[in-house]
């Protein structure tokens, strides 16, 4: 996933505390769970991801360099 990409899915998942996984987006949230920045409740009916701490950190390296 290209860095600008990630950046704006990191963004949204904490602006919206925790996200519903729409349609299509499947791949891109479990791409960010492989890499640890985000959990994927799927007890739930509706999929959502919440960024871990790893997703926070790498959301404001990302963001410093800007």
């Amino acid at each position: 996933m290209e860095s600008q990409k990630l950046k704006e899915l990191l963004e949204m998942i904490d602006m919206q505390v925790s996200s519903p996984i729409l349609g299509g987006m499947e791949v891109e949230y479990e791409e960010l769970e492989a890499l640890g920045y985000v959990n994927i409740n799927r007890e739930e009916i509706q999929h959502v991801g919440t960024l871990t701490p790893a997703g926070l950190v790498h959301l404001e390296e990302l963001r410093r360099h800007d």
